[in-house]
């Protein structure tokens, strides 16, 4: 592997072991357990083995239901990262009825990006077009609304293809300008990521 290789591998490893030390659940999903069950497949097989856990699961509100001091959401579930946001551009892994104290505004959730906490209270006969289905029901104790939103990624600096070798800079003798061993590392053009933010 060349320098240039081993070197742009270090920095990658450096960034990325930074960011994955600033992704944080946000304090309104984080629930009262250490690891909050998120695994939906595993909950659907035998749902009568995790009724009274919590739970943490999150994806894209499909349809809501407003009731007498109650707001069901429907949610398309989603895999969530180590920030308990919801995989953008993953597929569903089954459906959840969402129940909400209170009263929530369809115009505000419908077709957005959520997370909830809560207890699973069971399972619940419905429908999704035609077809049955069986959902799983979760007692809401907290959620959390997402915002999908465009961020630029630069790519790095080029590095400069040229260093000095030699002595310091105030001893020009013997010193040269020469090619880096890293050579020259052309960034692309930036790209425009969505990502859910707070």
């Amino acid at each position: 592997m060349r320098r240039s290789s081993l070197w742009q591998c270090s920095v990658l490893l450096s960034l990325s072991v930074l960011l994955s030390g600033c992704v944080t659940v946000p304090d309104s999903v984080k629930g009262h357990s250490d690891y909050p069950q998120q695994d939906l497949v595993r909950v659907l097989s035998a749902p009568q083995l995790y009724t009274g856990q919590e739970s943490r699961f999150g994806g894209k509100v499909v349809k809501v239901d407003n009731r007498n001091g109650l707001t069901r959401l429907e949610i398309a579930a989603m895999p969530l990262d180590d920030g308990a946001r919801p995989v953008l551009g993953s597929p569903s892994i089954g459906r959840i009825f969402a129940d909400v104290n209170g009263f929530i505004d369809p115009v505000d959730f419908n077709q957005q990006m959520v997370t909830v906490v809560g207890t699973i209270s069971g399972t619940e006969k419905g429908k999704i077009g035609d077809a049955q289905y069986t959902f799983l029901v979760l007692k809401v104790t907290g959620y959390q609304r997402w915002h999908m939103t465009q961020q630029v990624m630069t790519p790095p600096q080029p590095i400069d293809p040229w260093i000095w070798y030699g002595p310091g800079y105030g001893r020009h003798r013997g010193g040269y300008w020469g090619p880096s061993p890293w050579g020259y590392y052309n960034p692309g053009p930036a790209q425009v990521q969505t990502i859910l933010t707070q």
